[in-house]
């Protein structure tokens, strides 16, 4: 008898031990199916079909798409475009330009949106460039008569292939019905906001293989002169730094740039949180998910919001970016360099700050008289112009009191690193900057060192703001070198 007491209580045991992990797993599957009924994630069978094209599927193949389809993470998301105006070319350029738009109850700046980005370049920085524009608006008689409108005015830009006009047909648009309503919104509010994420995620999702790099605008905006070659620059600045998204505006989704490798991520972030919250809020978080927890913004902003009416509502939107300027800017070269200081540097404002295009800067503790900051060109270069800022506003007395310009050659290797072994003076600094123009024609020799010498010591610490340098270099010449660094 005790036999068969002991045999049931072991299998007692046996039934807690196998209840445990099998309820947990029944928990976690429940969890999902709730997450997925309760979000709307299946998409609507009833919904209106758009007209038949050569892009889109034929009714008989009946083809039901649910959102839990769009967001397999494993690539791009499985969406037909229709083709409005415009077809891919099969080389790749530097830059897609991304615009969204639809129907506004009052204004429409679209078509000065474009005029303005093509108008602002040059006819070599048109070659990069490729703008691609969602008609994200359920109404195809208005996006049929926008497209005719587009493809009378730009229609050189069409056959060049710098512009296309695409259209993702609504059915595959998740539920945009009973959504959450997050932050107090009122209901029509929290739709307009979901659709236009998912709006930006089909559109990100279309541009993932049509350039290196992938810079979102919105549709009421209009651009600084040359803002490509401006771009250009910084990015080349930013090589061999990590980096999700560069900000060349202050203003909500405007030109916000981002490799085009990221696009995938980005436009399923989007999707997965569409009902969430804003667009702007949402990018935030992406970049912090991946590790980018400072925002990169550089000034001045290339871009400029001109719109006067709201997409939502028509409401009045007055906001202006201070920051712009829309007259070519005169932005360094600044080309691959290391960074080396024997001035002890403070917390992290190390030598490289200075080199940098975003609002940062090289700050080190009592420079003393023979003190140096010195930047080694990655390759022997022809400059026309350098220009060195100390201080800032609110620290005025930290600038360099005394000190010397000097560039050098015949780079040598030495215990103390690479090191030019002959240098020339440029000029003296005044009230903390010098600025010296037409070097190249007052220097014999390609430049190969920068060098900032201390001619005194002095007691306040040295702020190094800004060291810029212009090149006489086509500045295609930098984009395959490498990036500086700080040793």
């Amino acid at each position: 008898m005790r036999l068969v007491w002991k045999s049931l209580d072991k299998m007692r045991c046996f039934r807690k031990r196998s209840t445990i992990p099998f309820l947990g797993v029944l928990i976690t599957c429940l969890l999902f199916f709730n997450l997925y009924m309760e979000d709307g994630y299946m998409m609507e069978a009833g919904k209106r079909p758009l007209r038949e094209t050569s892009m889109h599927p034929s009714n008989s193949e009946r083809d039901v798409h649910t959102f839990r389809d769009l967001t397999n993470f494993s690539g791009t998301i499985n969406v037909t475009y229709r083709y409005l105006a415009g077809t891919p070319l099969p080389r790749k350029k530097y830059l897609t330009i991304g615009l969204s738009s639809v129907k506004r109850k009052r204004g429409n700046y679209l078509m000065e949106t474009i005029k303005s980005i093509f108008d602002q370049s040059s006819y070599e920085e048109l070659k990069e460039i490729v703008v691609v524009v969602h008609l994200a608006d359920f109404d195809l008689a208005w996006c049929e008569n926008l497209v005719q409108d587009i493809s009378r005015k730009f229609a050189h830009h069409i056959i060049a292939g710098h512009l296309l006009v695409i259209h993702a047909p609504e059915e595959y648009y998740p539920s945009l019905d009973g959504l959450k309503r997050n932050y107090n919104d009122p209901e029509d509010r929290v739709r307009f906001r979901s659709k236009q994420n998912v709006d930006y995620a089909f559109l990100l999702n279309f541009c993932t293989n049509l350039s290196d790099f992938y810079m979102m605008l919105e549709d009421d905006v209009r651009c600084s002169l040359n803002f490509l070659t401006s771009l250009k620059k910084v990015v080349t600045s930013r090589e061999g730094s990590y980096w999700v998204m560069l900000e060349f505006s202050k203003l909500g989704y405007i030109g916000k740039l981002y490799h085009s490798r990221d696009l995938p991520r980005l436009a399923h972030f989007l999707l997965m949180f569409y009902q969430e919250m804003p667009c702007d809020w949402l990018l935030i978080h992406f970049r912090d998910l991946l590790a980018q927890k400072d925002v990169i913004r550089f000034k001045p902003s290339l871009f400029q919001h001109m719109g006067y009416y709201s997409s939502y509502k028509g409401a009045e939107n007055k906001l202006k970016d201070d920051d712009f300027e829309e007259d070519s800017i005169d932005i360094p070269d600044n080309p691959p360099a290391s960074l080396y200081t024997n001035i002890h540097v403070f917390e992290n404002h190390d030598a490289t700050k200075a080199y940098s295009s975003v609002d940062e800067y090289f700050w080190g503790k009592h420079p003393s008289t023979g003190d140096f900051f010195v930047i080694i060109l990655h390759e022997p270069t022809q400059i026309s112009k350098i220009k060195i800022v100390t201080g800032t506003d609110d620290r005025q007395n930290d600038i360099l009191h005394h000190g010397a310009l000097e560039v050098g050659e015949k780079l040598v290797g030495t215990k103390r690193g690479r090191q030019c072994s002959s240098y020339i003076t440029l000029g003296e600094f005044k009230y903390g900057n010098i600025e010296v123009q037409d070097v190249d024609h007052k220097i014999a020799f390609d430049i190969e060192c920068v060098r900032i010498v201390v001619t005194a010591s002095q007691k306040e610490w040295l702020i190094i703001r800004t060291v810029s340098l212009w090149t006489t270099q086509p500045l295609s010449q930098w984009y395959t070198e490498g990036p500086y660094r700080s040793d």
